[in-house]
C-alpha cells in the first residue's frame, strides 16, 4: 500500500514538472500576479514622526500627516 502511494506521488510530481518544463514562459508570466507599480514616496508624519506612502498622507499645507487627527493637532518637535 506504501508503496502506491509513494508511485502515485511521484508520477504527479513528474506530470507537474513536464507540463511546467512545456508551459512558454510568457504564459507562466500571464498566471503571475502583477506587482502594482512603483512604490511610493515615503512621507514623515509632522505630528507622530510616523513614515508613510505619501498616496495615503493627509497634506495640510506643506506638511503631510498620518491622519486627520494629528493634521488637525499640527506639528510637533520630535526627537
Amino acid at each position: 500500500m506504501g508503496r502506491l502511494i509513494l508511485i502515485a506521488v511521484a508520477i504527479a510530481v513528474a506530470v507537474w514538472l513536464l507540463r511546467r518544463a512545456l508551459t512558454d514562459p510568457k504564459d507562466r508570466a500571464k498566471q503571475q500576479p502583477e506587482r502594482a507599480g512603483t512604490p511610493d514616496e515615503l512621507v514623515r508624519c509632522a505630528h507622530c514622526g510616523v513614515h508613510l506612502p505619501r498616496s495615503e498622507a493627509r497634506p495640510a499645507g506643506d506638511r503631510q500627516y498620518c491622519s486627520d487627527d494629528h493634521a488637525a493637532r499640527g506639528p510637533r518637535e520630535i526627537a
